[in-house]
């Protein structure tokens, strides 16, 4: 990243988590995620939502990236599935210290937004309610996508087109089963997921439409959604994703899904705009 010229791309980071110079010997655990991240640097990582923490974590992304400067800041998995019921703690560590303290770097004009990054509505919407953080977007992973999106619509979403912070959707293949994968929620899928994708996989196939391209172009129908990032194993695969975004789709696949309750009747679609 140091080699290329700043202005010409986008970068966001998280914070919340601290990598420290302490080297481990087996595998860390991160909540329901157990041993995702085994394979990376064997540094020991904690959890820090501070006011210290949170700069003491930029400081640390500027010097590995090699940057001057970040565009957004996420705080990372403030949410029930990494701190179980110890997460309202953090959360309130988190808004007496992360939150201030990007507000603060926000309208400095260090970094140009911030807000959560997570897996669950639950933090996004308790984070909307305060009155003393003013976020501007959100990375909410999971919770809006082609399988699972009825909760998030009942008042996160609408919340968040009311407060007018925009709504970064990650893991729009929900980890994988919209991709041809096999996993849903980081896990075998169960039966019921299988059967729903098999029946949207069959709608798909009658109007010749990439169920890549209906799990991409679902995500961002959402007034609220500003963006889409599903991930990439392999460069290729960032191609691939490009021409699902761009890919066209008859009015009519959306139509089906709609009719046959393969999506939320309430959840705006491409057609609706």
């Amino acid at each position: 990243m140091a080699r290329r010229k700043r202005d010409d791309y986008v970068l966001s980071t998280k914070v919340g988590r601290i990598i420290l110079d302490e080297i481990v010997s087996g595998p860390q655990e991160f909540g329901e995620k157990g041993t995702l991240f085994q394979y990376g640097r064997k540094n020991k990582v904690i959890n820090d939502y501070s006011a210290d923490g949170t700069m003491r974590s930029i400081e640390g992304s500027l010097k590995r990236l090699g940057v001057d400067r970040i565009d957004f800041v996420w705080i990372h998995d403030i949410a029930q599935d990494f701190h179980g019921d110890a997460w309202l703690g953090m959360f309130e560590t988190a808004r007496t210290g992360a939150m201030k303290v990007l507000d603060r770097l926000r309208d400095q004009g260090v970094i140009k937004g911030w807000g959560l990054g997570v897996n669950k509505v639950e933090p996004v919407e308790l984070m909307l309610g305060l009155s003393d953080a003013k976020p501007d977007g959100t990375l909410l992973a999971g919770r809006y996508t082609l399988l699972d999106h009825e909760y998030a619509l009942q008042r996160l979403m609408p919340a968040a087109v009311e407060k007018g912070v925009q709504i970064v959707v990650g893991g729009p293949y929900s980890s994988g089963i919209l991709a041809g994968g096999a996993h849903f929620e980081y896990a075998a899928a169960p039966p019921a997921i299988v059967a729903k994708v098999e029946k949207i996989k069959a709608t798909a196939a009658r109007y010749n439409v990439p169920i890549k391209a209906a799990a991409l172009q679902f995500c961002l129908a959402h007034p609220a959604s500003a963006a889409v990032i599903p991930g990439a194993s392999k460069p290729e695969r960032i191609a691939e994703d490009h021409a699902a975004l761009i890919a066209p789709i008859p009015p009519e696949f959306w139509q089906e899904l709609r009719r046959e309750r393969l999506v939320s009747p309430e959840a705006p679609l491409p057609i609706d705009r």
